[in-house]
């Protein structure tokens, strides 16, 4: 099997191209190959397929081997895996489970259209909102500090998720004018992770709810530096949603299974 490997902010995706779709492993098989002690080491698995009507189609894996909802440093990752085989330039439009996507290719970032998000709903003193992902989202204080694993982890399985398997677990931080700290354990993975792009997302919403930060919102991540532009309000809901990041290969191939 031909793989490669893709990163944006840290988070990371071992990628196929199964244009041929030819592919056929377990579940099993793709939790072994994200294992970073047994196996390749990557917070999701994709594959780039054919779709009638797009450049492409996002099919994404979770690292347990599950299949997963929208993930949007995995869509950046696949746009630029999609520039470097030569399908796409300068734009791309591609199909993913929550529906279609359009992103701007540059040589050091990739800008992505996020699904348009209705509402921030309350969640006890927290919030909630579902950017392609469902993501939970707590304000806090000396985040750098916080026990992000066993709180999220907490939260990831209380009851109040129960009925939609779970949610990814968001803590922010503003730390400056126009700019907050997120870090994300995320479902799936079962870990904090260094980024997660509907997490961000999510919380950038909230930060301009809850904070008064306005479009667009720059973020830290453990791996790195993200934006969130947007349009819209607590009223009409958010439209032209767009998370834009660096996105790059970190290596390629070969692997027997």
């Amino acid at each position: 099997m031909h793989f490669f490997k893709y990163q944006g902010t840290g988070n990371d995706f071992i990628i196929i191209d199964d244009r041929t779709q030819t592919f056929n492993l377990t579940k099993e098989q793709i939790n072994h190959l994200c294992h970073r002690r047994f196996g390749i080491g990557a917070d999701g698995f994709m594959l780039l397929q054919n779709a009638d009507g797009y450049d492409f189609a996002m099919v994404y894996y979770n690292s347990d081997g599950s299949h997963g909802t929208m993930c949007g440093n995995g869509g950046r990752c696949l746009v630029r895996f999609a520039a470097d085989l030569g399908i796409v330039k300068n734009v791309a439009n591609f199909i993913a489970v929550d529906g279609p996507h359009e992103a701007f290719i540059e040589p050091d970032k990739i800008s992505l259209k996020m699904q348009d998000v209705k509402n921030v709903a309350q969640q006890g003193k927290d919030f909630f909102t579902n950017t392609g992902s469902p993501h939970h989202v707590s304000i806090c204080e000396n985040i750098k500090e916080l026990d992000v694993f066993n709180l999220g982890k907490e939260i990831r399985h209380s009851s109040i998720y129960a009925s939609q398997n779970g949610t990814n677990v968001n803590f922010i931080e503003q730390n400056g004018t126009n700019s907050i700290f997120v870090r994300t354990f995320e479902r799936g993975v079962e870990d904090e992770t260094y980024s997660c792009g509907t997490g961000v997302t999510a919380s950038a919403l909230v930060a301009h709810e809850q904070l008064n930060l306005q479009s667009p919102v720059e973020i830290e991540t453990l791996g790195g530096d993200l934006s969130v532009k947007f349009n819209g309000n607590k009223a009409t809901g958010y439209k032209d949603i767009f998370l834009t990041g660096p996105a790059m290969r970190v290596f390629q191939g070969e692997m027997r299974l």
